[in-house]
Order: C-alpha cells, then structure tokens, then sequence
C-alpha cells in the first residue's frame, strides 16, 4: 500500500490525479464545495516551477497516514494474495459472481477491496476501449470518478445508519434501472451485519436473482451475524490478518515515502502491536512520528515507541524471568516495581512475559536461532531455550496465563502482579510432576520407602521395606487382606473378609472354610490377588474333616463378636445402666472412631 502518485511531477499534464486531489474530490462531492474566497489580489510575478510544489503541499491540509496510503490498485493490496489471484482468474474467465463477501478484523481492507473490485468492473482503460480488469488504470473517468466518490453508479451505504427496510427498498426499486454511463451498477454496504432481519429478508429475492447489470459488494467485521441465506448468496473471501514481518516492511516504506527515519525495532514493535490490521498500524505510526518529532531528531526510536504504548523494555523482561527462574523474589519484586514505575501496566508487563515464553517454547521446538531484531535478544532467547526443558516452559505458560486472568479482573492489577509472579517464582523451584511420578513409581517397583533407618544409619535414609507378609515364618492373615485392598482389589479384599475362615495359614499356602453357603469358590479370585500382590503362586485348599473344625473366625466375624463384647462391657457400666433406667427409650450410638493426626486430636 503506498500512495497512488507519490513521485510524479505535479507540472505533467498528461499525469491522473494525486490521491489527495482525489479525496478533495470525493469531500466536496459528498459534503460541498468550501466557501468561495474573496478575489485576491493581482498576483505577483510567478515563482520558479521548484517553489510550486511546497506552496501547493502547504495548502493541503494534513491527511493521517491511513487514508494517505489507502491502496489504489490491486498490488497496492498487502497480504490478501489469494483472493487478488482469484479475482483476477474469475475476470479472465468472465465468471464473476454477482455477489461479493468481504469479511475479517479491522483494518485489512475490506472497504478498499470493495472500491478496487467497483474500479476493476467498471474500468474502461486510458483510451475509453478497455474492459474489465484486475489492473484498473486510474485515469479514465469511471476509475476517477469511483475515487473520488461521486460516481452515479456507484453507491456506497452504511448498513450501520441505514438498518431498516425502507432503507433496503430503495435499493430494491433503483437494481430495476441500467446504469448510467458504467457497465455495472454496483452497491457497497459497509457493515452489512448491522441490518435488521426484516432488511436482511427483503433483500433475499433481489440478491439470489439481480438484473445483469447490478453487482452487490458487502463487507463485514462480525460475519457470524449473517443470515445463512445471505451467506449461501454471496461468493465470499475471507481478509487475513497481515503477517507482522510484511506489516514492518510496509511501514518502512511509509516512512521512506513520508521521509522519516525509523529504528528497525520499533517498526517491529508497531506491527506487533498493530495484531494484523494496516490501519491500526498506521494510525500508530502517525502517533510515533509525531512522538518522535518532540526531541527534536525526528527519529522513531524504539524506547520512545514503548514509552507511547506503555510496554516494558524487552531487556526488563528478559531479567524478569530470570529472576522469576533463579528463585530471587526481591530482585523480581524490585524489577516489577521498577517497570510500574515507568508507566508499565501490571497486564502489560504480565502480558509481555507470556510472550516472552512463547517466543521461547518456538525456539526449542524450531531448534533455529530465535526470531528477534537484535542479536542480543536472540542471544538470550536461545540460552532460555537451551537452559529450560520442554515441561517447565509448558508449567510456565499455564503459572503464567493463571496470573493473567487474575490481574485483569483483580481490584488492585499491581499487588495481584507480584502474588501471581511469587506464585510462579516457587513453583518453578518444585520438582517437575511427571519426573515425581516416575519416581513414585520406581519405589514402589524397588520397594523403597522413605524414611529414617531403623538401625540408626543416618536420618532420611532409605532403608527396604519388611519383607511381605507370605514369606514371613508367621503369615498375618490379616495383613494380606490390608495388601490385597490397597492394591486396589476391593472386591475380593472383602470376598477374604466376609466370607473366609482360615484354617492353616504359611508361606504360599492356605486351608479355609467358608463362612458362607454360596455355591461359587472364591478360590481362583484369592489365589490371584495373592500372587499380585506377593508376586508368588499360592495355593489355596478347602478344608474338609476334621480340619474344618479348627477354622477360626472370619475377620468380619471376629470385628462383629469383638463390637457386641465393647457393647456389652458399655451396658453393664452402672452409670450407663441408670441412664437406661431413666430413660427408657434411650439408644446407644456408636462412637465414631477418633482420627488423630500428628498426636493433635480432630476438630469438633
């Protein structure tokens, strides 16, 4: 995007107009002629042709970078290749669409796309011969005209002041007549979201079958607002956001034109900041040139750019998260405090550091030198990805977007700043999760616990585990249930609780009775738990005969008889034996037992 004419001689004759004639053009056929001036005086004897062009420029007010550089042609269009290639196959091959969609963010040309498609189809060449193009020549009189705003037949509407169906009647009793003097009859309605639905189905019938000559160019920021059947109307394209690298470029060349020197940096912060949209990044510029012009150099420094927008210097954040990472939190405090009292904001700065890991996390994965202006940066950067693993940027990111939400909806952004990054600072000094857990379990495989040694080696050392419970000389039969349930094998855990009573129990073998008369064998379901959990064959009788006399309780039966015998003791306590007596009705509850932790006692 560039200005239409910016180097060509003001004295050709020959020459199209200058965008600024054509937008005074396009002002005064829109809003009138200014008021005429009193004659002058006899004018003086002309000056030299050299001195023309400054008085001529003096004259013109000042036009914001913007709408200067508003494209004229389709290779002024920056970034929207794909849909330029597409009109210009679809004019080749004359299949052009009745209907155009435009949509995307602000800012990428949608309304300039709108007017270069009403100059393509309505350009009949310098000579007055030519016909539809891709390169409309601006110099005949439809493509001045169109520029300057005052074709008749094309009109351009603002849905968002004209929303109702009045408005859309109009246009419905005007697509009836032939153009004037173009070959199409063409409508931009700007913001066409804004229209209400009755407008919107007026409009289906005109739209889906239009007289040949009338074409529809809508654009749109919020094109999930229209109906489906205006969508399935209109061939539609789809304006991407402008790389940040091709918005730089483009603003160097603004600058060159506009003769203003500029830092590499801070068009680069410019276009980052823009997020994609030329027109944000231009009125940006327009607000650092005239910065820059303050002190008196003219230049666009990087530092002044970031004082103007209130971003934090990269290298600030570059010790930042060094020391977030080092664990030094007076350092990070103090480097916070220092960029806040800069006139850094808290989400700015918050902001500035996520994308500080971005940037990094990229460079690990890319294994390339980091993309930055300045080799220092990238020098830094590529250290951070060398230092940092994959996990502890990802455990960053997420520390990092956690503190992100939180200063933007907390009442005080900077105190809610320095928790949030503490929070980080302590966190980055925990073990890495999935390391932790594969360290859990190769102590359960091994068999280690944590803990003091029980012959006195030293405190904290590890020591192995008792040996299990099946190859001890006295086998717990107790203690094997307690296994098999905190393997995670509930069921037959309580399949041995309930209904087993041991006869003989040693190492990797078990005689039991039933406690129960259900026909199915337990068994099979016991001898592989145990070999689970012990990790040796088992086996497993029945007791018959004599031998199922010598069963002792189950361990369900032996926790009801021991509970009947606390219960019995409780009621031949006289004091409990007089509370009775007084009160009938009374019952006697259970005790809940006591949960003891550390030697305190429980909460009431």
């Amino acid at each position: 995007m560039s200005d239409s004419d910016p180097d060509l001689p003001e004295n050709d004759e020959d020459a199209g107009p200058t965008a600024a004639e054509l937008e005074a053009a396009g002002q005064s056929a829109l809003f009138g002629a200014p008021d005429p001036t009193p004659p002058a005086p006899a004018p003086a004897p002309a000056p030299a042709p050299a001195a023309a062009a400054p008085a001529a420029a003096a004259s013109q007010p000042y036009r914001v970078l913007a709408r200067k550089y508003r494209p004229q042609t389709f290779s002024e269009l920056i970034g929207q290749e794909a849909m330029v290639r597409t009109l210009a196959n679809a004019i080749a091959r004359d299949r052009l669409a009745h209907a155009f969609l435009m949509t995307g963010v602000r800012g990428v040309g949608k309304t300039s796309t709108a007017r270069l498609i009403a100059k393509a189809l309505n350009c009949v060449g310098p000579d007055g011969q030519g016909g539809a193009t891709i390169d409309p020549c601006g110099q005949c009189e439809p493509c001045r005209a169109i520029a300057e705003g005052r074709h008749i037949d094309v009109i351009e509407m603002d849905a968002a002041s004209n929303t109702g169906v009045d408005d859309v009647r109009e246009i419905i009793e005007q697509v009836r007549y032939a153009a004037v003097s173009a070959r199409y009859k063409i409508y931009i309605i700007d913001e066409v979201h804004m229209l209400s639905r009755n407008a919107f189905n007026a409009l289906l019938k005109t739209l889906e079958e239009p007289p040949p000559h009338v074409k529809f160019l809508f654009a749109t920021t919020e094109v999930d607002k229209l109906p489906v059947t205006v969508l399935s109307r209109t061939q539609r394209f789809d304006l991407r956001r402008i790389p940040a690298q091709l918005l730089a470029d483009h603003f160097a060349r603004v600058c060159a034109l506009e003769g203003v020197e500029a830092e590499p940096e801070a068009l680069a912060i410019i276009a980052n900041a823009a997020e994609g949209s030329v027109r944000d990044g231009l009125s940006i510029l327009d607000q650092a040139i005239a910065h820059a012009d303050l002190d008196g150099e003219g230049k666009v420094a990087a530092g002044r750019v970031r004082d103007m927008l209130g971003l934090a210097d990269k290298s600030a954040q570059r010790r930042l998260l060094g020391h977030l990472l080092e664990g030094d939190a007076r350092a990070m405090l103090a480097g916070v405090d220092e960029q806040y009292a800069l006139g850094v904001e808290p989400l700015a700065l918050m902001r500035a550091l996520m994308d500080l890991v971005h940037r990094i996390t990229l460079a690990q994965v890319a294994g390339s030198e980091p993309d930055a202006p300045s080799e220092e940066e990238r020098k830094a950067l590529g250290d951070f990805a060398a230092r940092l693993g994959a996990g502890e940027l990802h455990r960053l990111w997420q520390l990092l977007l956690k503190g992100h939400d939180e200063v933007r909806t907390a009442p005080d952004p900077l105190v809610s700043l320095q928790m949030a990054l503490l929070r980080v600072l302590h966190a980055s000094q925990m073990p890495d999760p999935g390391k932790l857990a594969k360290r859990i379990e190769e102590i359960a495989a091994n068999g280690i616990v944590a803990g003091p040694r029980v012959d006195g080696a030293g405190e904290g050392a590890s020591v192995q585990a008792a040996a299990p419970v099946a190859t001890a000389p006295n086998v717990s039969w107790a203690a094997l249930v307690d296994q098999v349930d905190a393997a995670g094998q509930l069921r037959v855990a309580q399949i041995m609780r309930d209904r087993i009573r041991v006869i003989a129990i040693e190492p990797e073998r078990l005689v039991y009775e039933q406690a129960d008369s259900f026909p199915d064998d337990p068994a099979p379901d016991i001898r592989e738990a145990l070999f689970k959990v012990t990790g040796k064959r088992w086996m497993i009788e029945r007791g018959t005969g004599p031998d199922a006399g010598a069963a002792q309780p189950s361990l369900r039966e032996a926790a009801e008889a021991e509970a009947a015998a606390e219960d019995a003791r409780i009621r031949s306590d006289p004091l409990v034996k007089a509370a009775f007596a007084a009160f009938p009705e009374a019952e006697l509850m259970p005790a809940e037992p006591a949960r003891v932790a550390n030697g305190n006692p429980p909460w009431n």
